[in-house]
């Protein structure tokens, strides 16, 4: 409903601000004392009210925002208890490292999030009784997920590319493709490869050069050089399905992508 926003922090807290008509000003209420460290992402589900977070104490959470005079109780919250402000509806504790990336999907039956295990989960039923999938990733950590519809997702991270996830008719989820076009270049060694992945996940350029490439290759050879930080959509009207959303990254370039037409065009 676009009548509040939340703000993460490495305080363990989140706070959720909104308008006050009364006195003409942007207040803002605390959930504090459930974190066990830094907030790392927030997502709102569409009723407005869940908010989502990640932390990387490695857990995911799923709270009531609800405030008296902003938000409206009932059936079209979505929400099967009347839930306080601040209460914690559920935890999620799938991850074994540091969590990044939550989102919704349209609907809201189903959050997604990132391992820094570079593992994804997906999970139905959060409110009630939760359905998990774990899905492992052959490279690097995730960092930011988007849903463009509800059995599609993208997911990008430390590998430069963005990931393309989509689940079947029985609601199982798997990864489908890199979205950007790979360019692969030799390695001579193991060792070297190894030097390359933990340059990428700690967003350290590679140093050296090797004997049997003839150039320096970007990072998996794409539109981004390094970590991707960041996803968005690019909405036209009320599109139900996000066709086109932009990233951004540690290389300092904003990327815009096209689904249909597979098409990057820098910023």
């Amino acid at each position: 409903a676009e009548n509040k926003f939340a703000v993460g922090s490495g305080a363990k807290s989140v706070s959720i601000c909104y308008y006050e008509q009364e006195n003409n000003w942007w207040i803002s209420k605390v959930i504090r004392k459930k974190h066990e460290s830094s907030v790392t992402s927030v997502a709102w589900h569409p009723n407005n009210i869940h908010l989502a977070t990640t932390s990387t104490d490695g857990k995911c959470r799923v709270f009531s925002t609800i405030i008296k005079g902003v938000d409206t109780r009932g059936p079209q919250a979505g929400a099967s208890v009347d839930w306080k402000f601040g209460e914690q509806i559920a935890q999620l504790d799938l991850s074994p490292t540091w969590a990044f990336g939550v989102r919704w999907s349209p609907s809201g039956k189903t959050l997604a999030y990132a391992g820094h295990s570079s593992m994804i989960y997906f999970v139905d039923d959060v409110e009630g009784s939760p359905a998990a999938q774990n899905l492992a990733l052959r490279d690097l950590p995730l960092r930011d997920i988007l849903f463009v519809s509800e059995k599609m997702a993208i997911g990008v991270g430390f590998d430069c590319n963005p990931l393309i996830f989509a689940a079947d008719e029985t609601g199982l989820w798997s990864f489908v493709r890199y979205l950007d076009e790979r360019k692969v270049t030799p390695s001579t060694s193991k060792a070297s490869q190894l030097s390359e992945a933990l340059g990428k996940l700690y967003g350290q350029s590679r140093q050296g050069s090797s004997s049997d490439t003839v150039e320096p290759s970007k990072p998996r050879g794409g539109a981004h050089e390094n970590c991707i930080t960041c996803i968005v959509p690019l909405r036209k009207g009320s599109e139900s399905i996000v066709k086109r959303f932009s990233t951004s990254g540690l290389d300092g370039k904003i990327v815009v992508w096209d689904l249909e037409n597979h098409i990057t065009i820098p910023k």
